[in-house]
């Protein structure tokens, strides 16, 4: 009896687990951290091919149509595909930079000529500055004599310009990686995946050609649907700025129509826009409202009919989970992150609805 004992004292050992169950939370917690931590600083690698991912899966549809209904190689319509959204990024930035930046400048100065006018207001707040000034100046009179000079410490930092034409810097290097990067997943990215899935078990192979053909038509749908309702948004929106007499009304629609893409935080940022500028640039009260009222009636009508249709049906998350991981996305990526937020949950519950292991999950997160 001993001696069978000594023999499958081994085998026993063998079938411990590698973890404990008392260690794998803490364990898969840290993971989970150091996943995130990695993200972050290797957010200059990461979200290029972030978009390079998603932008393949967005166009990876229309260059498969081309091959198979008009014979178009892979190369030659993936190149023009390519080449069409570096002319839109083009043109929407030409068209928004200039303006924008005259803009940055005369905002500062329409808002401080709008708190600093002729109202009796303001001239109760300059008698106020000047006596505190007064008070400030005889304080300091009476201080110097006792304490000796200090000595001036002149703090060199970077202009704003500066600092947004190395942001500039960045991004076109970013951009460009980006777009080569989709060139060659529209090419040879279909090959990749094949490949992929001929080294996985046959019971899993339906799964990740259904995740990534369920991935493609969930994002080709909702960023069209939703393109064609920030277009009219806009364009309606650029059509109100111009009969109140804003300046660059064009602008001011496209501006419009490109925030919505940011669910919730888009509508804020238009309204206060527009609130700004019409307040700056318009006399009568009545006026400066017209703008940013008729932007709040037109994306509220549009949501009422098409957004529930396009998050409701394209995405049945709860918005709850949306709103938040637009601000965790925004905390981690900046302004790119807030912009893929709503395209990245569009693939995450793509996943979570197709592994059985996770679906659990996608029925916590549903709406």
């Amino acid at each position: 009896m001993d001696g069978r004992a000594t023999d499958n004292e081994p085998a026993d050992k063998n079938k411990r687990p590698l973890i404990s169950s008392d260690l794998a939370t803490p364990i898969y917690g840290l993971f989970g951290l150091g996943i995130l931590y990695t993200l972050y600083v290797a957010h200059q690698i990461v979200l290029p091919i972030l978009l390079a991912v998603l932008t393949s899966l967005l166009l990876s549809p229309l260059v498969k149509k081309a091959y198979v209904k008009w014979r178009v190689p892979r190369m030659v319509s993936s190149l023009v595909f390519v080449l069409l959204v570096l002319a839109g990024i083009v043109g929407i930035t030409v068209a928004v930079a200039t303006p924008a930046l005259k803009w940055a400048e005369e905002v500062p100065q329409g808002i401080s000529r709008l708190l600093v006018g002729e109202s009796e207001i303001s001239r109760q707040i300059a008698r106020v500055t000047e006596s505190a000034e007064q008070v400030e100046k005889s304080v300091e009179e009476l201080s110097d004599s006792e304490r000796p000079q200090p000595t001036a410490v002149v703090l060199k930092t970077d202009s704003w310009r500066s600092q947004l034409m190395n942001k500039v810097q960045n991004g076109v290097a970013g951009l460009a990686l980006a777009l080569a990067l989709t060139y060659f997943l529209l090419v040879s990215g279909d090959r990749l995946i094949k490949n992929f899935v001929r080294q996985l078990p046959i019971d899993q192979r339906k799964t990740v050609l259904r995740i990534t053909h369920d991935s493609q038509h969930q994002i080709a749908q909702y960023l069209g649907v939703l393109g064609l309702s920030n277009l009219s948004v806009g364009t309606i929106t650029g059509l109100i700025c111009w009969a109140v007499g804003l300046p660059d009304p064009a602008v001011w629609g496209l501006v419009a129509g490109l925030a919505r893409f940011i669910p919730y935080l888009g509508v804020i940022i238009s309204i206060s826009m527009l609130a700004t500028i019409s307040a700056i640039s318009l006399d009568e009260l009545w006026m400066m409202a017209i703008a940013p009222l008729g932007f709040l009636g037109l994306t509220t009508l549009v949501g009422f009919f098409i957004e529930p249709w396009i998050h409701g049906f394209r995405m049945a998350i709860n918005p709850v989970i949306i709103f938040v991981s637009i601000f965790f996305w925004g905390w981690l990526w900046g302004p790119v992150g807030v912009l893929l937020a709503v395209p990245l949950m569009t693939v995450i519950q793509v996943v979570l609805k197709q592994i059985p292991k996770l679906r659990p999950v996608y029925k916590v997160i549903a709406r």
